[in-house]
């Protein structure tokens, strides 16, 4: 897959140093993913949620933390749209 929206991460990474590993770990398993489909996302990451118009949050670091990604499963492409708290997620207009 194709990762788009990387300098979101970053900025997430420069203000959560504490997720910084198991943001690295995601990047790298995007980058080598090929997802057809939702199920392919859950098979992995079971405790990601599946939403409307190929959205799915991931949790981070258990929960502390979201990620917020748009999914275009023809074209390989995964747009990370937004990271934060999981108190910033609440407010979230998805």
């Amino acid at each position: 897959m194709e990762l788009l929206g990387r300098n979101i991460l970053s900025d997430f990474k420069a203000a959560h140093p504490d997720a910084c590993s198991q943001i690295d770990s995601w990047e790298a398993e995007v980058k080598g993913a090929d997802w057809q489909t939702p199920s392919d996302i859950k098979a992995r990451y079971g405790s990601a949620s599946v939403l409307k118009d190929n959205h799915i949050v991931f949790n981070i670091k258990g929960n502390k933390y979201r990620l917020l990604v748009q999914v275009a499963y023809k074209t390989k492409i995964v747009l990370v749209k937004k990271a934060g708290t999981h108190q910033e997620y609440m407010n979230w207009q998805v």
